[in-house]
């Protein structure tokens, strides 16, 4: 059984929402994902596949992925 914390991972991308700035529409321009926003922080949630490339995306624009 896959441990839920290592999906819940490959399938999202929690930021403060300050880092999204000026990139949010790129993002849902270019990406199927779903984000997310809720106390300062944001959610990109996506297929695994997609959450990889936003990582890079979100990467080549300065934006710590963790």
């Amino acid at each position: 059984m896959p441990d839920p914390r290592r999906l819940r991972d490959s399938t999202q991308i929690v930021l403060p929402s300050a880092a999204l700035s000026g990139l949010r529409d790129d993002i849902q321009d270019r990406f199927v994902v779903t984000i997310f926003e809720d106390e300062g922080r944001c959610r990109i949630i996506g297929s695994p596949v997609e959450i990889k490339h936003v990582g890079r995306f979100l990467a080549r624009h300065g934006v710590a992925v963790a």
